[in-house]
């Protein structure tokens, strides 16, 4: 279910996968906007954070006043999430390669998809989150 918010108001909201003990995390802190990667079970049961993306900084959202609208959908085998914003795709995640893709490409992949860098966007990765 989607969830509305305003830029640069705390929000936090998160979807399960419906095959595995991945979840997908938006986070507005405030300040700054990130899509996480999170495995369930990981960290001896506590859950772990795989990977951040970078979504936005509040400081640049031009229409920050206005109501927003964040959707996470899942791919038909669970295991890649997109962020959509508004109807507008921002991040992918990709649990079965341990990728997060995100239009900034930033920052570089850390937790346990660390990389010397994040791989570059591509709208080709937004195929598994379109109807059918």
């Amino acid at each position: 279910m989607p969830q509305q918010f305003l830029p640069g108001d705390e929000t936090w909201y998160a979807t399960d996968s419906p095959a595995s003990t991945y979840s997908a995390v938006f986070e507005d802190d405030g300040g700054t906007a990130y899509f996480y990667a999170f495995d369930r079970a990981g960290n001896g049961g506590e859950g772990a954070i795989l990977d951040a993306c970078h979504v936005y900084d509040v400081r640049d959202v031009v229409d920050r006043e206005v109501e927003s609208v964040a959707e996470i959908r899942w791919s038909a085998d669970g295991l890649k999430a997109a962020l959509y914003i508004n109807g507008y795709a921002h991040a992918v995640l990709d649990f079965a390669a341990r990728r997060g893709y995100c239009r900034s490409n930033w920052p570089r992949p850390g937790g346990a998809w660390r990389a010397p860098e994040r791989a570059p966007w591509d709208d080709g990765l937004l195929a598994p989150f379109h109807a059918p």
